[in-house]
């Protein structure tokens, strides 16, 4: 059998945790295809490697 890749997934509360935004704000970032996101059941769960690349990427000043 072929091994998988140690991969540690974040709910959607932890994701918001982390970046200091709103649940909301993370379910927006996931349906936009902003964020990856695995759906199990009803919930989704998101790598925690995608979160640490979203922090890490330059943010735009708009306005």
């Amino acid at each position: 059998m072929a091994e998988l890749p140690d991969v540690r997934f974040l709910t959607v509360a932890e994701v918001a945790q982390i970046m200091r935004v709103s649940k909301m704000t993370v379910y927006r970032l996931v349906h936009a295809g902003e964020l990856p996101a695995v759906r199990f059941g009803r919930s989704y769960r998101v790598p925690e490697s995608a979160v640490t690349d979203a922090l890490q990427r330059p943010v735009a000043d708009v306005g």
